[in-house]
């Protein structure tokens, strides 16, 4: 358990990202007079910037905290993904499961520089080398009708692209895409006859201007950059220094960047001037650098709002920082007086953004706590709600208003700083909704998460609608106010914690392995565990299994006392006689309903816990597979799934920790795997290798699995000959794989490999593939993307003393998980090189 906020340093945020973080579950913002000040500025510009580009850490965080904190802009960020099919480096979690994190790792880094977050449906799918590969994975009409939507919603003044649209095969597919999408979307937003169903929720939309945020990096040097023309260029120095926060941009940008830490984009601010520049490619060139000259960003742009406009700007004028609720007033004359107006959009935006000012002047603080994290309909909560004003400013609480119940009228004043604490039972009904990930709630397709419900399409999190309305008059003028029901206690070391409250099914099933090899016809006990989420459950549980699979027994009774505990329950699953394998589900019944979901929390220390419920099933794999020696040592790195997955086909796996790496330490095992870009991660292995080398000489055998070159510095992976990592990758996980070691034991022994078991790999066939090496080893396989030359450094082996040290960028870390049947023989091979006394694998 932990305090479920971002980071301290999210303190030095403007107000504007305080209060209008998306990120739901987090403690309050309680912001100073200066952050208020700065949201009070903001009021008085209406002018956006939508930034895209394809991917969690593709944004330009210096550009986006510059136009959120200098310009004043409304900013958001359109990543066309969630990050689905990058690597991890603080756990196991890959897929959409990662989207999850990095979807969070994004809203940690918006309310650290000040933007918003946008995203579409489209899903990672792994690294593409050519935007036509993508944008065929992909459904890119799909794709680019979303981004026409987000342009129409956010209606942003000026795009920003990451990258060129006009240079694709250059750079990673995506990339190119999310640019070329841009542009098309450009010239589409405001035709009403291009996507005419978007218009029942929205309206069309022409932007001003769009750019290409480019630098010296696309141009391939800074020499060469220096000597372009940049007559098409505008210059912006995005060094400035906020005295309020007693930070430079840069260095608030550096604080946003490092919210990226499942990529490892810890990042060191720096302080002085910054250029940044942007290349106009639509709408008239620009003549002072502003990316806004020519707009109208103040209140004229909105008929009818001269007053609004008095108002506020009397307001930035004369705010008192010792007594920010002076401003009151005003704010709340501005307020009444913007509801009079037509224009819906900015109405919207700057009356949340008053409302927000008005709560942070008066110190106002709103809460409402339930007694439980989960709870399912049926279910009675207990719910403690808390108001305190804490200044002199006249306040009436009116009412409180709860899902499913009548608003209670209470007509209590609230005066200053005397808090008003009341409780509420409440039964769960159908009014309260109940929250998973929306783009998970139903299967998708390899580049597409399938999104019924237009109006969800780009929200980065399923809007939360279990919330507690309190209505405050505040100068005689009425307010609501919408917080969303939270669970809270106290840690005896950090104090107060947070969690989101959670609308629950009643019970949830799960298998621990979500993949199961079966080595042979012998039959395996499968746990499945039933944990129950109301009180004296009473239910059926079901495993159901592949046909010519076998299961006893065919249902087990259920019955269990207290909400949150569990109970397991063994099946005993027997496969076929042959290759085969298939889904296994467990189902719970409980009365009528039938529940077939998981809870899966992922739980870190820099993002919100994050509870999802997915299908609960398993892969099973019923394969032929030999195997020799018993105990393998696994030296961990960024983490990934494979001891686990070796566990499966028999082998004994040990975790070996830096420091336990020793002589007599390493003598214990068969054989000595490093996890992926463990090279890149553990510092300590570089004075380790001379001890694992050692181990190899002396007849053991060390696997090396791929570490990343690049932006990880001169990666030094210690091989016993030379070596050179490099950024070749296939991509296509459908390439021809050619055995060009056809005689060599890890083509043979103790299974022999064949074309077969490159059959069904996922995502990639691997990356980082080392590009020289020395004569000592011998190059195994090749396999290449279309239209690109051979890459033979996927596997390499050489002979090392009486051992073997083998290095495979083969991405090993996604098909064991996967089930993958021949990444399974393969490995077993490496495993087994040089062993002797066949032994057939036990299941």
């Amino acid at each position: 358990m932990r305090t479920i906020t971002f980071v301290a340093t999210l303190l030095i945020c403007s107000l504007c990202a305080k209060i209008n973080a998306q990120g739901i579950t987090v403690q309050p913002k309680k912001p100073t007079s200066s952050e208020i000040f700065e949201g009070i500025k903001k009021l008085n510009f209406l002018g956006s910037v939508l930034y895209v580009a394809a991917h969690p850490d593709d944004e330009n965080t210096t550009a986006i905290s510059y136009f959120a904190n200098t310009v004043k802009a409304r900013t958001a960020y359109l990543s066309l993904t969630r990050g689905d099919g990058g690597q991890n480096i603080i756990g196991p979690e890959l897929r959409e499961l990662l989207g999850v994190i990095r979807t969070q790792e994004l809203l940690a880094a918006r309310a650290t520089d000040g933007g918003e977050q946008r995203f579409t449906r489209a899903n990672d799918f792994g690294y593409s080398k050519h935007p036509d590969e993508t944008l065929a994975i992909w459904n890119k009409d799909e794709v680019l009708s979303d981004v026409v939507w987000a342009m129409r919603t956010f209606k942003p003044d000026v795009i920003i692209n990451r990258f060129d649209h006009r240079s694709p095969g250059s750079t990673h597919g995506h990339h190119t895409s999310s640019a070329m999408l841009s542009v098309e979307a450009f010239d589409l937003v405001n035709d009403p006859t291009k996507y005419p169903d978007q218009l029942q929720y929205t309206e069309t939309w022409q932007p001003q201007r769009q750019f290409f945020n480019t630098s010296w990096w696309f141009y391939g040097s800074q020499d060469a950059f220096a000597k372009a023309d940049k007559s098409n260029l505008v210059k912006v120095d995005v060094g400035t220094y906020y005295p309020a926060y007693g930070m430079s941009n840069t260095e608030i940008s550096s604080l946003s960047r490092s919210q990226h830490k499942s990529q490892g984009f810890g990042n060191t601010g720096s302080r002085g001037s910054n250029e940044t520049y942007f290349e106009l490619l639509r709408g008239i060139m620009p003549t002072n650098n502003d990316v806004f000259q020519g707009i109208d960003t103040t209140w004229g742009r909105v008929k009818g709002s001269s007053t609004v406009a008095a108002l506020l700007q009397a307001v930035e004028k004369n705010f008192d920082h010792a007594h920010p609720e002076k401003s009151v007033p005003k704010l709340a004359q501005a307020y009444a007086a913007l509801q009079k107006l037509d224009d819906q959009h900015w109405k919207t935006i700057k009356s949340k953004e008053i409302k927000d000012l008005i709560a942070a002047c008066t110190g106002l603080y709103l809460e409402a706590v339930a007694n439980t994290q989960t709870a399912t309909i049926g279910e009675e909560v207990t719910l403690k709600l808390e108001a305190i004003n804490r200044t002199d400013v006249a306040m009436t609480l009116n009412s409180i208003a709860v899902p499913s119940q009548k608003s209670k009228l209470l007509g209590e004043m609230l005066l200053n700083n005397n808090r008003y604490q009341g409780e509420e039972k409440v039964t769960i009904s159908n009014a309260f909704a109940a929250t998973n990930a929306y783009w998970l709630e139903n299967p998708g397709t390899l580049g597409m998460y399938r999104v019924d419900d237009r109006r969800l399409i780009g929200k980065p999190e399923t809007p939360r609608t279990n919330v507690v309305t309190f209505e405050i008059m505040i100068e005689g003028i009425p307010f609501n106010f919408d917080k969303a029901i939270v669970y809270k206690y106290n840690d005896r070391v950090k104090g107060e914690v947070y969690e989101p409250f959670e609308i629950v099914p009643e019970a949830s099933t799960s298998i621990k392995d979500k993949v199961l090899i079966f080595a042979n016809a012998d039959t395996k006990q499968i746990p499945v565990t039933v944990t129950a989420h109301k009180n004296e459950l009473s239910g059926t549980l079901q495993l159901h299994i592949p046909k010519g699979w076998k299961v006893s027994p065919q249902s087990a009774p259920i019955n269990i006392a207290t909400k949150g505990q569990q109970e397991t329950v063994s099946f005993t699953v027997t496969p076929p006689a042959n290759q085969d394998e298939g889904v296994i589900t467990p189902k719970i019944t409980i009365g009528s309903t039938t529940y077939d979901k998981e809870l899966v929390k992922i739980d870190y220390s820099h993002i919100p816990l994050q509870s999802l419920f997915l299908p609960a099933q398993a892969k099973v794999v019923r394969l032929d597979i030999e195997r020799r020696g018993d105990y393998i040592g696994y030296i961990q790195g960024a983490g990934d799934a494979v001891p686990q997955n070796l566990e499966q086909i028999g082998y004994q796996v040990a975790i070996i920790k830096p420091e336990e790496i020793t002589k007599e330490r390493l003598a214990q095992f068969d054989a000595v795997v490093v996890g992926i870009r463990a090279y890149n991660v553990v510092d300590e292995l570089q004075s380790k290798q001379p001890t694992l080398l050692e181990y190899v000489k002396e007849g053991g055998t060390l696997i090396a699995q791929y570490n990343t070159s690049g932006r990880w510095g001169n990666t030094k992976i210690g091989a016993p000959y030379p070596m050179k990592l490099s950024r070749d990758r296939v991509t296509d996980e459908y390439s021809d794989v050619k055995i060009l070691a056809e005689d060599h034991p890890l083509m043979n022994f103790p299974n022999k490999i064949t074309q077969k078991d490159f059959e069904g790999w996922t995502q990639e066939r691997g990356l980082y593939f080392p590009n020289e090496w020395s004569s000592e080893y011998t190059p195994i396989l090749s396999m290449q993307d279309k239209g690109e030359t051979a890459k033979e450094g996927s596997l390499l082996v050489a002979p090392y003393g009486e051992g073997h040290y083998i290095y495979t960028g083969l991405s090993f870390f996604r098909e064991l998980p996967a089930g993958v049947s021949g990444a399974y023989r393969l490995f077993s091979n490496m495993l087994s090189i040089g062993k002797e006394t066949p032994k057939k694998v036990k299941g």
